[in-house]
Parts: structure tokens; C-alpha cells; sequence
């Protein structure tokens, strides 16, 4: 049986959890599948679980990451599939029965989509941190292309391992990036900025353990600062600021705010004002910039707005303002996390 989809599985010292991994892909209801299972490099017993399963499953493609890291292998897994379609899962995450299913024939039906999330649902040995659920919640209510892209600045609006995407668009933009940024965030962002079709499929196919050891936690390329970093580099590069590079303002005058947004500003980009709420902070001067109230953005023509306010309940209330005044997202302003 021809497989209709390649499973993208790069592990390293995964022992722990990889047998409860590929159990999950074993149990899936569409079985006509290629397992690319790369080792990058493990010094536990990961190979040797993948390699009895291997032995009895010969889905299971068992490969050693000629390079280094996940990007490596990731890229190395790009050029190794048969299929069209590829399918990504992390070696301490769960597939529901579905998943494969569902992706696939989403994939199969509209040609015009490039790249498919699901809706996913958090485990772990213990508490999940509020903060991780708060995430969750945000990410599961992007599923529409129009939602992933509105938000694309905020946050990244996918869990890595729920996606399936087809190869060939990936591959000619250049497949992951390996640098100081994460890596599938970066991919994401050249997907939207050269105008590919993503969405979700309304419903969750995928749990996603959550550790203090998961590597969004302790990466360096996945700190505050990296995020940072690579959504200026994006931003500066967008036609929506592009065109109205000489017309912007910044919401949120606050230190923390202006330290973000600076990332921006030495690109080239300046700031027509300040928009702030707190009365300590309206009428000072900040870089020769006056920071005003949000009545000030009732004027024609309108300002972008770039709201830097990084808080979900203050993003919100910000967004309610902005559209009492008739503005609207992506046309008039941008939400950035």
C-alpha cells in the first residue's frame, strides 16, 4: 500500500516517552503511511526503541540526522519523504485516532492549502501553568486563515507538532532556518509573507505534553527575546508597514513596550506618537514623540496603529477601542506580542 503522507519524527534522548508516541501513530485510523523516525544523535535507548518497532513495521523509516539539531534533521527529513504531504509529530506527543485522517484528506480536498494545523490539548504529570493554558485557549481560537494572519504578530499561532503541510511550498522557500530564532515561528511567518493558504481543522488531534524540560521552555531560541527579534525582522519586511511606513503610532508608552517596539524603530521606522491610557504617562515627550490619549486617533487620515500592549485582557480592550473608532485589523491596525 502507497503511503499518502510522510510523518516528519525527529527524537533525541526521547526514551521516556517515544514508545507512547509511536503507539499513537500505530493506532491511527488512516494506516497508509511512511514513519520518518531521524535520530539526532541520542544517548539513551531512543534508537533502540524506534529500531524494534522498525523491525516488525516497515512504515517505519529509521534515520540518523546527518547533520546537527532539529532543523537539520527536520530539512533532512524534507528531502527523504515520498509523499506530497507532510505530517509533523514531536517524540513526547500524542496523536488522536483521527489526526491523520482529517489532515490528509483536508490537504487532498483544496489545493490551495498550503499549510494545516489542529486544535490541540495540553498533559502533563502535574499542574499546567496558567500561563501555558492562556496560550492554549488563544492559539485554538486562530483556525480561519483571516484569524492565523490578524494575530500572526502576537504569538505563534500553531503547535509545531499538530501540522501537516505540503512539501514542495516549504522546500522552495527554503525549508526551516537554522539561527538564533525558533525555527517553525520563522517558518510560519515566510509562509504568510509570500501569501500561502494556513488554517485549522476546528478540533483537537493532538496532545501536547508540557514539561519544564519541553524545549520552548528552556531553548534559548525560544526566549521572550528571540520572539522578539524575529518578529521585528518580519515586521520591517511587511508591505502593511511598508506602505505606511511615514503614518504609524505605537500603543503602549510603557518601558517594556518601548523596549519591543525598538526592535522596529532601528530599521528605519519611526513613530508618529505614543497612545497610552495611564495619566502619568500622557503629555511626556518620549524620543522627541509626544505620548497622547487613544482620542487622539480621531483624525483623518488615521494613523497604523501598532498596539504593543502584550497583555491577552489588555490586547482585548485595546482591540474594542480601536474598533469603536472604526478601526480595523490589518487595515488600520496590528496586534504584536
Amino acid at each position: 500500500m502507497a503511503p499518502k503522507l510522510s510523518i516528519l519524527l525527529p527524537y533525541k534522548n526521547a526514551a521516556d516517552t517515544l514508545d507512547e508516541c509511536l503507539t499513537s501513530i500505530a493506532q491511527q485510523t488512516l494506516q497508509a503511511y511512511e514513519l520518518l523516525a531521524i535520530d539526532d544523535h541520542s544517548t539513551d535507548q531512543s534508537y533502540a526503541c524506534v529500531a524494534a518497532r522498525a523491525r516488525t513495521d516497515p512504515r517505519i523509516r529509521h534515520l540518523l540526522n546527518p547533520g546537527q539539531g532539529i532543523v537539520a534533521a527536520l530539512n533532512f527529513g524534507l528531502t527523504q519523504s515520498c509523499t506530497p504531504f507532510i505530517v509533523r509529530m514531536d517524540a513526547d506527543d500524542r496523536m488522536l485516532p483521527e489526526r491523520l485522517q482529517k489532515q490528509y484528506e483536508c490537504l487532498r480536498d483544496d489545493p490551495h492549502l498550503s499549510l494545516l494545523g489542529t486544535q490541540v490539548r495540553a498533559f502533563a504529570r502535574g499542574r499546567i501553568e496558567d500561563g501555558f493554558n492562556e496560550y492554549l485557549a488563544w492559539q485554538n481560537q486562530c483556525l480561519e486563515h483571516q484569524d492565523i494572519i490578524r494575530d500572526i504578530y502576537v504569538e505563534s499561532p500553531f503547535a509545531h507538532p499538530s501540522l501537516a503541510f505540503r512539501r514542495d511550498p516549504v522546500i522552495e522557500i527554503g525549508g526551516y532556518r537554522d539561527g538564533t530564532f525558533p525555527e517553525d515561528y520563522d517558518l510560519w511567518l515566510r509562509l504568510y509573507q509570500t501569501g500561502h493558504l494556513m488554517k485549522k481543522i476546528p478540533e483537537v488531534l493532538l496532545e501536547w505534553r508540557d514539561s519544564r524540560t519541553r524545549t520552548s521552555r528552556t531553548d534559548p531560541r525560544c526566549s521572550r527575546q528571540a520572539f522578539d527579534r524575529i518578529r521585528a525582522h518580519y515586521l520591517a519586511r511587511d508591505p502593511l508597514l511598508l506602505d505606511r511606513k511615514n503614518n504609524l503610532v505605537v500603543w503602549g508608552a510603557g518601558r517594556k513596550s518601548r523596549k519591543r517596539c525598538e526592535l522596529l524603530l532601528v530599521q528605519g521606522f519611526e513613530t508618529k506618537a505614543w497612545i497610552d491610557i495611564d495619566p502619568k504617562k500622557i503629555g511626556n515627550v518620549i524620543i522627541h514623540v509626544p505620548v497622547v490619549a487613544p482620542a487622539w486617533l480621531r483624525r483623518t487620515p488615521r494613523p497604523f496603529v501598532l498596539v504593543y500592549v502584550n497583555n491577552h485582557g489588555a490586547r482585548q480592550l485595546i482591540g474594542e477601542s480601536l474598533a469603536a473608532m472604526s478601526y480595523r485589523p490589518r487595515e488600520d491596525y496590528l496586534m504584536i506580542g
